[in-house]
């Protein structure tokens, strides 16, 4: 007979269901460690199942060494705004960010092949993990920022967006420039590093527009070009006016410093990923349906 003490240390050690230890417990008479394994395997085949479906929530997780030399963004998914407050799910988040300060895999793949602190691999964890929480999480990306001259310094917009920046800045100008880098989206620090495909593609809209106007191809040629600079102001870090100062420019806020920028990373949860859209209708309907 299985007894409410078996049901307890199985959950306790597993996450998973009443409902479900009981009936492992069952199918393994009473044999504790059979049961794991069991619940394991199930967990897996759901994972499987699962492991179609969209997962564009989760969190961001920031971790900058001790003596500031580097740090890393890391970003996990899963499917709902609610498990992405989940203890579990941020426990895991947090224990991956560390494993990749520690061993420094070269990418998610590798991230996944590595040993966390219970013995078993980040991807056995995740699979346990979506057997446990019912939701489809995906180890989405990871960068690790190292230092040029200066220091990393980051900034959290709660757990959805995180910034690193490498900086000659001192005290909380580090700080500062990654909360500017979160609010303004910078595509790159300067014109010269902006990528050649996308100042083509603005300067074909550009020219497209403009030769609507009718104007002589010399008129469109200045029209273009002032529109290619406006560009670059708006979306290169140093040419933007700082958050926190509008009257200045990020540029010259560093000038104020003595200050320079050698890198930055940005992170924002789901950005580019389809998000599921969900009709409470329709659901309800089709589960009428099905009853």
């Amino acid at each position: 007979m299985i007894t409410a003490g078996q049901v307890k240390e199985l959950r306790e050690r597993t996450g998973a269901g009443m409902m479900d230890c009981k009936k492992a417990l069952g199918e393994t008479n009473g044999d504790l460690d059979e049961a794991i394994a069991l619940l394991r395997k199930k967990g897996a085949a759901s994972a499987e199942k699962k492991a179609g479906r969209i997962a564009a929530e989760g969190i961001v997780q920031l971790l900058i060494s001790e003596d500031a030399s580097c740090g890393t963004l890391l970003e996990v998914n899963c499917e709902t705004d609610f498990v992405a407050k989940d203890d579990s799910f941020n426990g895991f988040v947090a224990a991956l960010t560390q494993l990749i300060v520690d061993q420094n895999p070269v990418d998610v793949e590798a991230l996944s092949t590595l040993t966390m602190e219970s013995g078993t691999s980040v991807e056995t964890e995740r699979q346990e993990l979506i057997a446990k929480i019912g939701e489809n999480i995906s180890i989405r990306r990871f960068e690790t920022l190292v230092v040029g001259s200066g220091k990393i310094a980051g900034y959290m917009h709660g757990s959805r967006i995180g910034v690193l920046v490498s900086t000659s800045a001192v005290g909380e100008l580090g700080r500062d420039l990654a909360m500017h880098i979160a609010a303004s989206r910078p595509v790159c620090i300067s014109e010269a590093d902006m990528p050649s495909d996308v100042l083509t593609r603005e300067r074909e809209i550009y020219t497209a527009q403009a030769a609507e106007s009718g104007k002589s191809p010399e008129i469109v040629e200045k029209m273009v070009d002032g529109r290619v600079r406006k560009f670059l102001k708006e979306n290169t870090l140093l040419g933007q006016p700082f958050v926190k100062n509008p009257d200045i420019s990020v540029a010259e806020l560093l000038s104020q410093g003595n200050a320079s920028m050698d890198g930055m990373l940005r992170f924002e949860v789901g950005e580019g990923l389809e998000k599921k859209v969900d009709d409470f209708v329709a659901e309800v309907m089709a589960q009428a349906k099905a009853e």
